[in-house]
């Protein structure tokens, strides 16, 4: 019964987020400009993923046996872990190429193109001065998603290649930690199973959001594309069989895998999404972030409620 609902759990996460943000695109939402834009999307996912660490899976993890000096080295452990992995781009998210879904903006007339051009050579545009507070109102060019380092680079020297095959390994790697993650989290309480679940859920509809406008660069068939990034989410459903057989053998370190997973949502939420979202903004833009970032939080919650009274 576990098992099955693993299956059933990381397939919604994996290939569920995809569709649904094929259908947001589909609606209008999450570019800029938009009522429901990208800031929106990342606010809701910190949200959740900070909610789900700190108010169910930490929690359960000190509720066991196993010592609390264990547990925080585990985490701290579990950061680190992370954070090389993002360093080998094996856990990188790219949020940031779902920031706008139209093509690649041409450089600059006015901007210089040389190597010594203090600028954004790669098709950024900064609208200064009045517009400052507005973060900068940038327009970001889509081709870096798929560099090799995560740095910056001129569209014209690394567009996606076709397919946009580096891209999908890294979804796809990723994806299968998050079953793992999500496994997790059902071996120790099938009602923290479901609230990791949505927690994956919501954080990677932004990311393939991205990854759906870099690989429609390479392709004029939109159904390619929304098939090979659902191939890639349907590995978190391989990684959550791997992970129930994983942590089944290991019932005794299942404290240890809630803080590894703890330290996965909260290294993606404070690394990834919350950096995006540090931009100077008007009063109502800064209200609108909080408001979405505590109904990512309100999310988890009501999904913790509804599988409480189930």
């Amino acid at each position: 019964m576990t098992l099955v609902a693993i299956i059933l759990a990381t397939l919604a996460a994996g290939i569920g987020s995809v569709w649904v943000a094929a259908l947001l695109m589909r609606a209008g939402m999450g570019g800029q400009g938009n009522r429901v834009g990208p800031q929106h999307l990342l606010s809701l996912a910190a949200g959740a993923l900070l909610a789900t660490a700190f108010m169910h899976l930490l929690p359960e993890a000190f509720e066991s046996q196993a010592g609390a000096h264990d547990l925080f080295a585990t985490l701290l452990v579990g950061l680190v872990f992370f954070f090389l992995l993002d360093k080998a781009e094996l856990w990188h998210h790219g949020h940031e190429h779902a920031h706008s879904h139209a093509a690649p903006v041409p450089p600059v007339p006015h901007a210089p193109a040389t190597a010594s051009h203090a600028g954004p050579p790669h098709g950024h545009v900064h609208a200064h001065g009045e517009n400052d507070h507005h973060g900068h109102n940038h327009d970001h060019s889509h081709a870096h998603a798929a560099s090799a380092n995560g740095h910056h680079h001129h569209h014209h020297h690394h567009a996606p290649r076709a397919g946009g095959w580096a891209l999908l390994t890294g979804d796809s790697v990723h994806c299968f930690g998050d079953g793992i993650l999500i496994a997790s989290a059902f071996m120790a309480d099938i009602r923290l199973g479901l609230i990791a679940a949505v927690s994956v859920l919501a954080h990677e509809v932004p990311h393939h959001m991205g990854d759906l406008v870099v690989l429609r660069q390479t392709s004029s068939n939109r159904r390619v594309a929304l098939l090979k990034v659902s191939l890639a989410g349907a590995v978190t459903a391989l990684g959550g069989i791997v992970g129930y057989y994983l942590v089944g053998q290991l019932q005794d370190w299942l404290p240890y895998f809630l803080a590894i997973a703890s330290s996965s949502f909260v290294y993606v939420a404070l690394a990834d999404l919350i950096p995006q979202l540090q931009k100077r903004l008007s009063a109502a833009q800064t209200l609108a972030q909080i408001a979405w970032l505590v109904a990512g939080m309100a999310v988890v919650t009501l999904v913790s409620g509804l599988a409480h009274a189930h």
